[in-house]
């Protein structure tokens, strides 16, 4: 990897992309899961180790495009996929489970990351990022054989109502999930975080994708997120949470939930998306800890 000053002016280098291309050699696939079809990408060597990266509320496995070479690079095998519900996993829910249940829940989603981390070697290292966070948490809980470590980047330090905890609205966040994800949504749509021209044209593309209902129903799990912080504690793998400068939550309360959780906190001079805007100094952060554990 590169050092520190190397890898803050390659990603002080970036520009905007067309956030539909992946590298080249990328393998793109359907996987089969317990909600039904996830779009899904790999690449790299399938020989080495491997890096599984989920993507969160109103996200895509495209999040990650920055980071699939660097990592790649590294000597690690690199997959994401479409969480249910979600850009070209839109027919997976919870009508498609068996026995069929009439909303998305914390189980669907992490019955379903369980059973991609299942489909490959394994144990294997796992982001989880903004609400996929908390999914990472809650399979780590249950199957911590299937893991070599965890990274949360930019996911909420928090159990219960977690939006209680984020700047400035924290205080008025008690309200009905549709309605806080309509300002969610809101927000994107309007380009609060001002982003580039190609990134925010492809958010757009893929939040029309993107069932509403679905929307509303994971940040309804944001506000009931039980309370498994000493489970995630007691589980014997390397923790990394990675988080901007500028995050939704504050630094504080980051580095609080890393005490908590036995978590090393790396923070980035950027926002809620270190993948999209600090790439290089995030898998260097990450491959420091996979070469620890």
């Amino acid at each position: 990897m590169t050092t520190i000053d190397e890898a803050a002016d390659r990603d002080h280098a970036i520009e905007d992309i067309d956030w539909h291309v992946f590298p080249d050699g990328a393998v793109r696939d359907t996987f089969a899961a317990p909600s039904g079809p996830l779009a899904r990408v790999r690449f790299g060597d399938p020989a080495d180790p491997r890096v599984v990266l989920v993507p969160g509320v109103a996200g895509s496995k495209e999040d990650f495009i920055h980071l699939f070479p660097i990592l790649a690079e590294a000597g690690y095998f690199v997959e994401s996929f479409d969480i249910a519900g979600h850009y070209e996993s839109a027919e997976a829910g919870p009508h498609r489970l068996d026995p069929p249940r009439q909303a998305y829940d914390h189980d669907l989603f992490a019955d379903d990351l369980i059973a991609v981390l299942e489909d490959g070697p394994r144990p294997a290292h796992v982001l989880g990022y903004s609400f996929a966070g908390l999914v990472v948490e809650l399979a780590l809980v249950r199957r911590p054989d299937l893991f070599a470590s965890i990274t949360l980047m930019s996911a909420p330090p928090a159990i219960g109502q977690v939006f209680r905890g984020v700047k400035h609205i924290g205080p008025i966040s008690d309200m009905p999930p549709h309605r806080a994800a309509g300002l969610i949504l809101w927000g994107i749509r309007y380009n609060l975080n001002r982003t580039p021209p190609n990134r925010i044209a492809f958010v757009r593309e893929r939040m029309a994708a993107t069932p509403r209902r679905c929307i509303d129903d994971v940040v309804g799990l944001m506000m009931t997120m039980p309370d498994i912080a000493d489970a995630i504690a007691a589980a014997p793998v390397p923790k990394l949470i990675a988080v901007g400068e500028q995050d939704l939550w504050p630094i504080a309360q980051h580095r609080a939930w890393g005490k908590r959780i036995g978590a090393r906190v790396a923070v980035y001079p950027t926002g809620h998306a270190p993948c999209e805007t600090a790439p290089h100094r995030l898998a260097r952060d990450m491959v420091d800890m996979f070469e620890g554990a």
